[in-house]
């Protein structure tokens, strides 16, 4: 069967248009026809404000910030890493330490409350 035969008065969504540099299909909007497939290209990242309605230089600014931020939280992560193997090298219990970082976190009021009602789950429970 020949590309034409599929172009019958039917609009059939499996016939193609037979010329290949176009490839589309004939239920698609004529607007899409013939269309520069540069159009919906992405903006250039380097293009100013003006045309992009963004600020490319700006936002690059912003990331690169991210980034090395991300790179230093990184790096600390690998420092409290070494020392809790430095803790648990030395004997202690590194998932008690860190439940007491926790803790030194919290205001007094906080931790107070959550103790009362880890008291009261605790006895509810029977393990008291």
């Amino acid at each position: 069967m020949d590309c034409e035969d599929n172009l019958g008065p039917r609009l059939d969504a499996a016939a193609l248009v037979c010329d290949p540099d176009r490839l589309t299909s004939p239920l698609l909007p004529t607007s899409t026809l013939g269309q520069d497939p540069t159009m919906n290209a992405r903006p250039d990242p380097n293009a100013d404000i003006a045309s992009t309605g963004v600020a490319g230089e700006e936002l690059k600014q912003f990331i690169e910030r991210i980034e090395r931020l991300e790179e230093e939280k990184a790096g600390i992560a690998d420092d409290i890493k070494e020392v809790f193997g430095e803790l648990k090298g030395r004997g202690f219990d590194t998932k008690i330490v860190r439940k007491i970082v926790a803790l030194r976190k919290q205001d007094a009021n906080e931790r107070q409350e959550q103790e009362a009602i880890l008291e009261l789950y605790m006895q509810a429970l029977g393990m008291q």
